[in-house]
C-alpha cells in the first residue's frame, strides 16, 4: 500500500509579516474636527444619520465628509440621510458642556492610528485598560427614549459644534445618557450619572 507524507518543508515560503508594517486602525472622532495627537486624519465631516421620527432605516450614525461625491438626483419615498443635532438641555446635558452648543449640528472627524491591530470603544470608563492607548475619552449619546432606536456614540469630551448656525433643523439628535439603577447595579454604578466613555487601541 502506498503511504502518503505530509510535506513539511518550509523552504520557499514567505517570510511573516513585519510587526512594523503598514498596518493600523481606523475609527470616528466624534464631535471634533480633527483628530487625537499622533492620529492621521482620514477626513472631516458631519455626522448623519436617520431622523428621529423615522421607523425604518438605519440605526447607526454615520460620518459624512465634507467633500461628497453626490449621486444623480432622484425624488422618492426612500429613506433619507440627515444631519445630527446636540440636544443639549439644562438638565439633560453632559455635566461642563454648554448649552450654547444645543440645537447645533455635530462635526466628526475618520482617523488612522499607524501601528495598531485593534480599536475598542468601552463605556462607562474615561481611562484605558493596562496594555491600551487612550485615542480620546467623553460622554455616551445616543438618541431620546422617546424617540426610535439609534447606535451609541462616544463623543469628545470637549465636543464642537459643526458651526454656528442653530435653527432646529429637525434630523437625528444627539442626547446625553443616564445610568438608571435596578437591573444596572448599584454599586459599582450610580444613579442617574452621566454615562462616560473612552476609545483605546493596541
Amino acid at each position: 500500500m502506498m503511504k502518503h507524507y505530509l510535506h513539511t518543508s518550509r523552504k520557499g515560503e514567505s517570510p511573516p509579516p513585519s510587526k512594523t508594517s503598514n498596518s493600523g486602525v481606523t475609527y470616528v472622532h466624534w464631535g471634533k474636527k480633527r483628530c487625537p495627537k499622533d492620529a492621521e486624519i482620514v477626513y472631516r465631516g458631519q455626522v448623519g444619520g436617520n431622523n428621529y421620527l423615522t421607523k425604518g432605516g438605519g440605526v447607526n450614525y454615520l460620518c459624512l465628509p465634507n467633500d461628497p461625491e453626490n449621486g444623480r438626483h432622484q425624488s422618492s419615498s426612500n429613506d433619507q440621510v440627515y444631519g445630527t443635532e446636540y440636544r443639549l438641555g439644562s438638565s439633560s446635558k453632559p455635566f461642563g458642556w454648554s448649552e450654547s452648543m444645543h440645537y447645533k449640528e455635530v462635526p466628526c472627524a475618520v482617523c488612522y492610528q499607524k501601528h495598531r491591530s485593534t480599536v475598542l470603544m468601552i463605556p462607562g470608563r474615561k481611562t484605558c485598560y493596562k496594555g491600551w492607548n487612550s485615542e480620546y475619552n467623553g460622554y455616551l449619546l445616543s438618541d431620546h427614549s422617546t424617540h426610535f432606536r439609534r447606535d451609541y456614540a462616544c463623543v469628545d469630551r470637549k465636543a464642537e459644534p459643526l458651526d454656528n448656525k442653530s435653527v432646529g433643523e429637525h434630523g437625528a439628535y444627539f442626547y446625553a445618557l443616564r445610568t438608571k439603577c435596578g437591573s444596572l447595579r448599584c454599586p459599582p454604578y450610580t444613579n442617574e450619572a452621566d454615562v462616560l466613555c473612552v476609545v483605546c487601541s493596541k
